[in-house]
């Protein structure tokens, strides 16, 4: 990115942090905002700024900015409250997500001609992630029951970990297949399990010995004001650099690391939700910028592979494709149709997605048509997804709530009395 592109990247940060309080209230959001900027300024065939989709700046600041985003989710995942009603959560992560993944990957086969069997498993996997940023409106809404909002907020706090390793190991087949690398290198594919492990590995060790070190010195007075914050933020860079660093998956070092982090930080020394903050402001900040790239980079992409397949393709995967598995999976628990309806709509594509995309042209380039197509039914769909859950967030939120409230109404009223039932002849 060039000097011009982060000073007019800083003046929208601005701009949107002082207006985005009246903004919001009309169902305009930051991604929206930022993207349509992106595709406005930074787009190649007129924007006045210049923005490399190959450029390595580019994906350093979008893995940086998921690798935060991982660690901030899964750290700030509240195991006692969860504990209190897994279900739904365990159904949509465990039923939902790998149906969504295989009826994904399933349609991509379907509709686009000639994917090998990997690429459709990237893109069942690439829009499988939810992103709560995109439905925060109705995740925060405490007029709505609190348990679709929390199976939402779990969900889209965990999926995205949770699919990345299928998405790295789809990326290093896919490229066997499209004869990206030779055929000798083909067979290193599987060194993507290794890097998963090598994420794993690191993302424990240093997610739980950072909260544990963090707590040691909190209890011995070492750590002056601000320092638990600005440990929490290199437990989170340092858990991806590292792993990095060693040929590993950063974002599983990352994902992992939160959740280790999380769970063993102890309240009475700091609360996640204040160490956490500078972590969750970097994640943020740095998934606005992710966003102006990807209206200045994707979209385009997006628009000039642009057909009836992968048209049709984005609309199924932003309804048959999710609501299908939410409504298969919370068979039988016990939420009434509108819920599951609600729980459905509200799963936004988002950050995750633009990355996975980003991923898919830093390891299939931009030579390949297929790989082309990939990306850009990825970018449709992530387009589709910000403007229609963006606009229907506050009406759909406030519909959900009038009905339920109207449901509530008719079983009180349907409800005999104590009264009438004790009286005889009543």
């Amino acid at each position: 990115m060039t000097e011009s592109t982060v000073a007019v990247l800083s003046l929208l940060v601005l701009g949107w942090a002082i207006v985005s309080g009246p903004l919001a209230r009309h169902n305009i959001t930051g991604p929206l905002v930022f993207m349509i900027a992106g595709y406005l300024l930074g787009n190649p065939d007129w924007g006045p700024l210049s923005v490399d989709v190959e450029a390595p700046s580019i994906h350093v600041v979008a893995e940086l900015a998921l690798a935060l985003v991982l660690f901030s989710d899964a750290a700030r995942v509240n195991i006692q409250d969860l504990r209190r009603d897994v279900s739904l959560p365990v159904r949509l992560l465990a039923i939902g997500l790998p149906l969504s993944v295989i009826f994904g990957g399933l349609l991509a086969g379907g509709l686009l001609d000639e994917f090998p069997w990997a690429l459709a498993g990237f893109l069942g996997a690439a829009l499988a992630p939810t992103d709560a940023a995109l439905s925060v409106q109705v995740i925060n809404d405490e007029r709505i029951p609190i348990r679709p909002r929390r199976a939402l907020n779990v969900e889209s706090g965990l999926n995205d970990g949770i699919a990345t390793p299928i998405v790295t190991v789809m990326l290093a087949v896919a490229a066997s297949q499209l004869g990206v690398v030779s055929e000798g290198e083909s067979v290193e594919a599987g060194g993507a399990l290794r890097e998963l492990g090598a994420g794993i590995v690191v993302g424990l060790v240093l997610g739980y010995g950072g909260a544990l070190l963090m707590t040691w010195a909190a209890r011995h007075t070492w750590i002056a004001t601000g320092g638990r914050r600005l440990a929490t933020l290199g437990v989170a860079i340092s858990a991806f650099a590292v792993t990095l660093a060693i040929d590993g998956n950063g974002f599983i070092a990352a994902f992992v690391a939160g959740i280790a982090f999380g769970a063993r930080l102890d309240d009475d020394v700091a609360e996640i939700e204040r160490v956490g903050e500078l972590p969750e402001l970097g994640g943020e900040l740095l998934g606005l910028v992710v966003w102006f790239l990807f209206g200045a980079t994707l979209i385009p992409v997006a628009l000039e592979h642009l057909d009836a397949p992968i048209v049709a393709y984005a609309l199924a995967s932003l309804t048959i494709v999710r609501m299908l598995p939410v409504a298969l999976c919370m068979a039988r628990s016990g939420l009434d149709r509108p819920s599951v309806l609600f729980i459905a709509w509200f799963g936004p594509r988002g950050l995750a997605s633009v990355v996975f995309a980003l991923l898919a042209i830093e390891e299939l380039g931009e030579t390949s048509p297929l790989a082309n197509q990939a990306v850009a039914a990825v970018a449709l769909t992530v387009l589709l997804s910000v403007v229609l859950h963006g606009i229907t967030a506050g009406p759909g939120g406030r519909r959900y709530v009038q009905r339920e409230r109207s449901d509530s109404e008719g079983a009180l009223r349907g409800r005999p009395s104590v009264l009438s039932d004790s009286v005889p002849g009543s």
